[in-house]
């Protein structure tokens, strides 16, 4: 039996933790440094931190955050959100990071995974998918929901895997904040070919969404606005995973 991560995804503006409904309407939650240890307390397993403006605005302000929480959280942190060159990505490792979400600059040049990816290792290159459907296919979007690219999901997936890329996280938009289950034709065809690590995020409302999702070759679940409003523990859905993970 694989073990399945239970990751706490948390959104952020300025210094605000948020959420929204398909990538849009972005409402305040509270303090992301309090969530984090919180979460870190009921026994999350791993946590993403997003910048969710940081390329609309060309910036980063994941940092300070990044060093506040790594003082009192001891779990995988992935960060992500205007990532643009190599040296952004190894600063935040310097603040404690341990892994680098990247999605519009991968999309605008590919070669920058296999140049980060030898910089600072596959394990540490993580790929963020913003997918959202269209006529039997999916496509790619950047800068948090906002930019088409007209590039094939599947296919996009198989290339960056090509390039090196150590996991996947790939985000339902038509699912994201709606609480109405996972984006299971999607999660199928990704985890068909997937060949390293997938994380898959949006539309958590449920447990029982999960049960489709263990019946996929999926290595990590990100949860968010159910973990936020505290419409299911951490521990919760750690068990539930647990006993029908098969």
């Amino acid at each position: 039996m694989r073990s399945i991560r239970l990751i706490g995804r948390l959104d952020i503006k300025n210094s605000n933790l948020i959420k929204s409904i398909n990538l849009e309407g972005l409402r305040i939650v509270g303090n992301p440094n309090e969530f984090a240890k919180k979460y870190y307390d009921q026994g999350i397993d791993e946590l993403i931190l997003m910048d969710v403006v940081a390329t609309l605005y060309g910036r980063n302000y994941l940092s300070e955050i990044l060093k506040k929480i790594t003082q009192e959280i001891f779990i995988p942190i992935t960060i992500g959100g205007g990532v643009r060159t190599i040296e952004d990505a190894k600063n935040l490792l310097l603040c404690g990071a341990d892994k680098i979400a990247i999605n519009s600059a991968a999309v605008q040049n590919p070669k920058f995974i296999k140049n980060l990816v030898n910089e600072i290792g596959s394990q540490s290159v993580v790929i963020s998918i913003e997918a959202k459907e269209r006529e039997n296919w999916w496509e790619v979007y950047t800068s948090n929901g906002r930019e088409p690219t007209g590039i094939n999901v599947l296919d996009w997936i198989n290339q960056t895997i090509e390039f090196g890329a150590g996991e996947i996280l790939l985000t339902s938009i038509d699912k994201e904040g709606t609480r109405s289950g996972f984006d299971t034709k999607l999660i199928k065809k990704a985890s068909e070919i997937c060949s390293i690590p997938l994380i898959i995020s949006g539309g958590f409302g449920v447990k029982e969404h999960l049960d489709s999702v263990l019946k996929s070759q999926v290595d990590a679940v990100a949860v968010a606005d159910s973990i936020h409003y505290n419409r299911h523990s951490i521990a919760e859905i750690k068990d539930y995973i647990e006993k029908n993970n098969c």
